[in-house]
């Protein structure tokens, strides 16, 4: 079984993200998603920015959410990304949101592909720099 990363982040789920019957919108899990990656990044030194200084951008190509459970404002839940190795020119994340009894809300996952930030083409090999952080984490 392939060596993976995960890491875990807060949430506070705020006013703005509720209906009128005080229950998140389901599109801001896709958002708290992106809260978990974003704290993977910064706890593994592999943000954004890291890409961009490189040359490199990563969108989302795909994306899916498994919704289990309503979360609703002013609860905290706690969102993992954990980094799914692959040889092939992406990356993956899986994830688990978690409510505060620790119960799975939502569970999910997202695929990014490498694009030139100049010409927008599409990368068919993973960038150097993005091979050495695996090697060196030895994914």
């Amino acid at each position: 079984m392939p060596k993976t990363l995960t890491t875990r982040t807060e949430i506070l789920i705020r006013f703005n993200e509720a209906d009128p019957l005080g229950i998140v919108w389901h599109g801001h899990y896709i958002r708290y998603f992106e809260d978990a990656r974003e704290a993977f990044g910064k706890e593994h030194n592999l943000g954004y920015m890291h890409f961009f200084k490189q040359g490199v951008v990563i969108p989302i190509v795909h994306v899916e959410c498994n919704y289990k459970k309503s979360v609703r404002f002013g609860e905290t839940i706690w969102a993992e990304a954990t980094f799914i190795p692959t040889d092939a020119a992406k990356i993956k994340f899986e994830y688990v949101l978690y409510n505060a009894a620790n119960q799975v809300v939502a569970t999910g996952s997202t695929v990014q592909v490498f694009l030139d930030k100049e010409t927008q083409s599409l990368q068919l090999v993973n960038p150097p720099f993005f091979e050495a952080w695996k090697a060196g984490l030895g994914l």
